[in-house]
């Protein structure tokens, strides 16, 4: 007769708590990964929901009228030039607006009519839908 060898155990706690650290660090990046700065973008009853077949450029304007192009704050003296540029790289690309719901109208405005300038292919302003949105303020970032 043989002697019983023992039979090895997994212990899995260690990688339970590499999944959590892991879980919480995605939990914390993902929102500040998404383009634009942080703005509260308006509830529509009826939102379009067909979506652009290129990721659209994200044009935000913040609750103080500040214009950020993607990430990068655009030059509010120089933002058909700053439209341009982008433009250049991909012509085909629409563009999206995220207008923070307390930025004054003429910001907002002011960006639409600079994206027409430059002749965008398409140009839509983004919009949460009210019967979907579970939070009053409805944070968007």
């Amino acid at each position: 007769m043989r002697p019983e060898t023992p039979r090895p155990e997994m212990n899995v706690a260690p990688l339970v708590d590499v999944v959590l650290v892991l879980l919480i660090i995605f939990m914390v990046v993902t929102p500040q990964m998404q383009a634009g700065a942080q703005v509260e973008i308006p509830t529509a009853k009826n939102p379009d929901e067909r979506k652009p077949k290129k990721d659209p450029i994200v044009l935000s304007v913040t609750k103080d009228g500040e214009v950020f192009v993607e990430k990068a704050p655009a030059a509010t003296t120089d933002l058909i030039g700053d439209l341009r540029r982008v433009q250049e790289q991909d012509a085909t690309r629409v563009v999206q607006i995220k207008g923070d719901h307390r930025a004054h109208y003429e910001a907002v405005r002011n960006v639409f009519k600079a994206a027409q300038e430059v002749g965008f292919p398409g140009i839509s302003i983004e919009v949460r839908d009210a019967k979907k949105s579970s939070s009053p303020a409805g944070k968007e970032h």
